[in-house]
Parts: C-alpha cells; sequence; structure tokens
C-alpha cells in the first residue's frame, strides 16, 4: 500500500486559536478545501477512509504482511504521524505486520522543518485558513491571520523513525531475521545485538554535493579531478527482514537529500542546506548512495544460497513507468509536463538489475504499471508500480510466491469505501461560499459541484481526476493549441478532423465559425499564401472527411454519431487516468469506449504534413487540419503506448522464463 498519504482528519492541532470544523459527534474536522484537493496529485482527505477500507480489506483476505513504501503521511506532521501510528497500532493488536520504507513526504527534509504549514485547511465558514509551525515568519511576526502550531512542523529521520519503530524500522523479536546496510553480525543472529546496531547513530553515511562520501570518497574524487564539498552524515533507514521463515523483505530506503548551496557545515542540521528527494531518486542513489547498490547485491547473493524468497521494496521506481512512452511525451508536451524528471535513466535501470534484484515494487508516481529489464548478462527485474490509495485508481497490491520462481500480483481496487463521503456536507459550505463571493481569487476557485454528487469512492477519484485535469494538467502540460482542440473537440469531431483535407487556414477559420470549434487563438501571424480558398469551402471539405469518419466508425462496427458521447472533458479525462491508472483506467471506460479510442488511434495519416512555423511559433496559415494531425497522430501513439503496456492488473511474473503474463483474459487493451 504505497502513496497512502495518511492526513488525520480528525486530528487535534493542541491550538486554542482554531481547531477545526465542530461536527455532530463532539469531533473537528481538520481538512483540506475541496478545491486543494482538486488541483492536487492527491487526495488529502478521503484517504483516511480509503486506508482503513483497503486494511479491513486486506485483513478479511487473511493478509497479515503490509508493506508501506513512502509517503505514508502528508509531510511527517505530528499530527498526521501520530494519527496513522494510532491506526497500525490498531491493526498490529489484530496480527497484522506492517513494514514501512521511506517516501520523500516523509521526511520532507533529513531535519525538522519548524517554518513548514499549509495555506489551506478549511473553516466551518467555507474559507481557507492558514496553519504553520510555531518557527515560520509569519508565526514569529505574530501574524493574526495564521493559526501557529508544531502540530504543523515536518519531522526529520530521527523523530519518524523513533515514532514508528515498530513497523520495520528496528528489530523485533518475532521476525528471524534483520538487519541493515550497516549491520555486522558475529556468529548467530540474535535480536539483542542487532537492536543495538540499529541505533540511529549507527546508520549513518556520508553524503557530499558530488556524490558518496566514506570508503567511496576517494574514488569519486578521483574520477572527479577535485575534492567533494558539502560533506555530512544523514540516516539511511534502510533494512532488510525476514518476518516468517523463507521470506526477505528489503525495505530501502532511496531518498537522497543532496547538500546544496545553502549547506552550512557550522549548522549541518539545518533543514534548508539539502535538495529534495522529489525528483533525485534511484538516479540519485547510484552516485550518492553507493553503499545501498552494494548492500542490494549482497542481500539478493545471501537470499538465492539460502534459498530466500526475496522482494523488495522502496518509494522510487525502478525503470521507466510511462510504458516506455517517456521520450514521446517529451516531445509532444511542454517542457517538464508529466514529472519526466523522475524517470530513472536507463543506465539506472541497468545498475539495479545487475545486483541481480529479482522484484521491486515502487510509488512515488501514484501510477499503477508494470515494466522488466534484462541485462545482457541474464538478469532480470520486475518493476511493479503499485498505485497511491489518494488518486484515481486507489488500489493495493497482493503479492505472492506461488513457489520460487513464480510470483502473483493481483491489483485489489478500491472502487467501495464506507463513509468516503463523510466530509461532503463541509464541502458543500466551501462550495456555497466560493459561489457567492465576488473576489477574483474566491473565483478562481469555483469547482465543479457534482464531484458532490459521486455514489462511491471510485467515482469519487475518477470525478476529482476530470477536475484535476481540467484545473491544472491542461494549463500545465498541454501546449497552447493542443489545449485547445482537446478541451473543444469530441471525439467524433476529432476521428473527423483526423480525415480532413483542406486549404482552408487557422486565419479563416473566424469566417466560417460553426463548422468546428477551433481557432487562430495560439498561432502567431503569419504571411497568407497564393494558393488560397475561399473559407466557405470549409464545409464541403468537412462533409467529404465526415463520410470518411463514418466508414472508419463503421468498419469497427460502431456509429460516428456514438463517438460524440466522448466529450472533451471525458476525452482529456481519460487520457490523464490511462497515464495514472493503465489497465485499470481502460477497465472503467470499458470496451466500446476502447474500440473507439482504438479506432482513432489508427485513424490518422500515415506521414502527416509538416507544421508550418512563424518564428517559434505555430503559423495561422497551417491548413486547418495540419497542427491537430501531426500533434495529435503522437498524442493517440501515446495513449495507446500508455493503454498496451505490461499487464498491471492481475499478472504472474514467471523469473525462471524472464516473462511477465497476464492472468487476467478479460483484460481490455488498445493492441
Amino acid at each position: 500500500m504505497t502513496d497512502v498519504h495518511f492526513e488525520n482528519v480528525y486530528g487535534d492541532f493542541k491550538s486554542s486559536q482554531f481547531a477545526g470544523i465542530p461536527t455532530k459527534d463532539g469531533k473537528n474536522a481538520t481538512i483540506r478545501t475541496m478545491y486543494a484537493q482538486l488541483t492536487s496529485t492527491r487526495l488529502f482527505n478521503e484517504n483516511y477512509f480509503a486506508f482503513r477500507a483497503a486494511l479491513d480489506d486486506a485483513y478479511a483476505k487473511g493478509i497479515r504482511y503490509v508493506a508501506l513504501p513512502g509517503d505514508y503521511s502528508d509531510d511527517a506532521q505530528p499530527i498526521n504521524v501520530n494519527g496513522i501510528a494510532a491506526i497500525l497500532q490498531e491493526y498490529q493488536a489484530k496480527g497484522m505486520r506492517f513494514f514501512m520504507a521511506p517516501g520523500n513526504h516523509d521526511p520532507n527534509e533529513p531535519y525538522d522543518d519548524l517554518e513548514a504549514g499549509k495555506n489551506d485547511f478549511l473553516t466551518k465558514d467555507g474559507k481557507e485558513q492558514k496553519v504553520y509551525a510555531t518557527g515560520n515568519a509569519a508565526c514569529k511576526n505574530k501574524d493574526a491571520s495564521v493559526v501557529c502550531t508544531d502540530e504543523l512542523m515536518e519531522q526529520g529521520y530521527e523523530k519518524l523513525l523513533t515514532k514508528l519503530a515498530d513497523h520495520g524500522f528496528m528489530p523485533n523479536k518475532a521476525d528471524v531475521y534483520w538487519e541493515t546496510p550497516f549491520s555486522k553480525y558475529a556468529g548467530q543472529y540474535n535480536v539483542d545485538d542487532a537492536t543495538k546496531q540499529a541505533a540511529l547513530a549507527n546508520r549513518q553515511y556520508e553524503i557530499c554535493a558530488e556524490g558518496e562520501g566514506g570508503a567511496y570518497k576517494a574514488a569519486g574524487e578521483a574520477k572527479l579531478g577535485k575534492a567533494y564539498t558539502k560533506c555530512t552524515s544523514v540516516i539511511d533507514s534502510s533494512y532488510l527482514v525476514e518476518p516468517v521463515k523463507g521470506l526477505w523483505l528489503l525495505a530501502i530506503d532511496a531518498n537522497v537529500f543532496v547538500p546544496n548551496a545553502n549547506f552550512d557545515a557550522a549548522n549541518p542540521k539545518n533543514f534548508k542546506g539539502f535538495d529534495g528527494a522529489g525528483n533525485a531518486g534511484w538516479n540519485k542513489v547510484l552516485t550518492h548512495k553507493k553503499h545501498v547498490i552494494d548492500w542490494i547485491k549482497s542481500v539478493n547473493e545471501r537470499a538465492k544460497a539460502q534459498g530466500k524468497q526475496l522482494i523488495a521494496f522502496s518509494h522510487y521506481p525502478t525503470m521507466d513507468f510511462y510504458a516506455n512512452q517517456t521520450n514521446a511525451m517529451k516531445a509532444v508536451f511542454k517542457p517538464g509536463a508529466f514529472q519526466t524528471a523522475r524517470v530513472p535513466e536507463t543506465a539506472t535501470t541497468a545498475a539495479v538489475a545487475a545486483t541481480g534484484l529479482p522484484i521491486h515494487v515502487g510509488g512515488h508516481m501514484h501510477f499503477n504499471g508494470t515494466n522488466d529489464y534484462t541485462d545482457a548478462a541474464g538478469n532480470f527485474l520486475v518493476n511493479v508500480q503499485s498505485p497511491s490509495l489518494a488518486v484515481y485508481g486507489a488500489s493495493y497490491k497482493i503479492v505472492t510466491y506461488k513457489d520460487k520462481d513464480t510470483i502473483d500480483v493481483q491489483t485489489v481496487a478500491l472502487n467501495s469505501v464506507p463513509r468516503y463521503n463523510e466530509l461532503f456536507p463541509y464541502y458543500q459550505t466551501e462550495y456555497d461560499y466560493l459561489q457567492g463571493s465576488t473576489a477574483s481569487a474566491d473565483v478562481a476557485k469555483r469547482w465543479n459541484r457534482a464531484v458532490l454528487d459521486t455514489k462511491s469512492y471510485g467515482e469519487f477519484t475518477r470525478y476529482y481526476f476530470g477536475e484535476l485535469s481540467r484545473l491544472r494538467f491542461m494549463d500545465e502540460y498541454w501546449p497552447c493549441e493542443m489545449k485547445e482542440a482537446a478541451m473543444n473537440l469530441d471525439a467524433r469531431q476529432m476521428l473527423i478532423l483526423s480525415q480532413l483535407q483542406t486549404k482552408v487556414t487557422l486565419a479563416q477559420l473566424k469566417d466560417v465559425p460553426d463548422v468546428l470549434p477551433l481557432t487562430a487563438t495560439c498561432a502567431a501571424k503569419g504571411t497568407a499564401g497564393t494558393d488560397t480558398v475561399a473559407a466557405t469551402q470549409l464545409a464541403a471539405d468537412w462533409q467529404e472527411a465526415t463520410a470518411k469518419a463514418e466508414k472508419l466508425a463503421s468498419a469497427a462496427g460502431l456509429s460516428l454519431a456514438s463517438f460524440a458521447k466522448i466529450t472533451p472533458y471525458e476525452f482529456y479525462g481519460d487520457f490523464h487516468r490511462t497515464v495514472y491508472a493503465g489497465e485499470l483506467a481502460l477497465r472503467d471506460m470499458g470496451a466500446e469506449r476502447v474500440s473507439q479510442y482504438k479506432v482513432l488511434m489508427g485513424a490518422f495519416p500515415v506521414s502527416p504534413a509538416a507544421i508550418a512555423l512563424s518564428g517559434t511559433q505555430l503559423s495561422d496559415q497551417n491548413p486547418v487540419h495540419v497542427a491537430f494531425q501531426n500533434q495529435f497522430k503522437q498524442v493517440f501513439a501515446i495513449f495507446k503506448g500508455l493503454g498496451s503496456a505490461k499487464p498491471s492488473e492481475h499478472f504472474t511474473i514467471d523469473l525462471k522464463g524472464k516473462k511477465v503474463t497476464n492472468a487476467n483474459s478479460a483484460a481490455l487493451s488498445f493492441n
């Protein structure tokens, strides 16, 4: 269960200034606004109920070992860490065990941040409330608009590991075996010796701005040709545990907090002296945590020698999580779109595979997906991306060793979550406030109330993702003319436009506004050529393209009219949902819609005309169809790749045969 992002929605701020929203049963709801949720790549509030639902479901299925690969908290604040610790203790009393690995939100920085906070807690009046830790400048300046409490500080490693020690971070007498990358056991394993060696003072490594220090420093400096700088010691919370005889769980701390320009050797525990770990991932593990790579290799060799079944998990993916579509996405969308900086480099994947590790489960991206890699030496590594419980596609993974070479992976979707709508009345107050306010900042935060009419957690998260796409992704990821097309054309119009051949230009669209809902708004003014036609010609060309589109639809057993059911909102929502949930998104679409998208994927010209530019911008002298066919041929190719990836819902991993096989014969695909 990864990326829970637990927020304690009935937690105590321990503040006389603000206790949250009083509820009818005497509790206080300390929750974030719906607008904050609908513009975030994770929910903040409803995952409180989703996490309990997942634990109840797993318990009912007889599952007793649960791995939590990072971002189990919402930024490691005491109010949230204490909340999740209480829940884990409750289920632990029922016989479950939990094994954690840290994510970039827990901790956000290696050391305590006493200046942290959030701007968007919801008040009983539907407004936003700022709540910050006491070290924040606003608190020090006694800003009356800010609530100040250290329940909102962000804890570093030491406090987190102390609070959550029972959940894998420290040895447990119930376990057969436990170690860290730093353990040196003489003779037979015993828990007392392990506990002494597990002290946090013994679990630190030297990190420098340029790479890992310690035993790796001399070689690194020689390769670099100069001395390493900004060196300090940081905790590595990785561990290996054998909770039941024969099973080895390798919990890898893949957080890499690199010392930055603000690092002060005189105050090395200042959180501002380190870059965040979010984009670093396994790429930086290779350079700044070399000891972890060496340790994984040692663990794998011992697992093979001792006949152990080994499964590793960390917060970050070890290979391309976009179904190998990363380069295509970089070419089509805005620079930096879809967080492609977080994709591991090929050399990184090769280095992890070379350790001999057979299977790794990652999180971080909130994606459902599977990929594998085989190197020249025959090392076969499978990376399973477990989705977040706090987004569309909310699910957890059941990993079962069928025998020493066969692993079964099932994805359990959380479509039904008791109490998921418990907080909806408070969002209604927020909605009413935003609708009634004329302040421009409030008007900009208005959201679609239909999200409150959803009837299940699955439906709610699906709708949330449509709003997230509308309110954030379309602006953030899609170039102007692509955004205009995606937000105005239904699938029927897209199919016709894929067949259109015309000499009518974008500049002429203003003269025929009733044919299709596009404009030249995103284009630069160009110089008209001599080969022009009247704007009215577009109607005849559109009619001819419509006839071709009708034939394409009919050949697939569909009607062209049925494509109009895929509205612009549905289309771009489906695209983003497939980015995140893969096979799960296609299941939700259903067979007819998958068939419609397959028609579109095969409808574009083999070699679309090149786009004419005016400077670096699209020229308004391009014929109407050119930019769409050129760009959306690529969009639909990416869409196809994302929906035709390695199986990600229910599949088997054959370690001996080095293959991943779909175990769901009814699974939908764009292939």
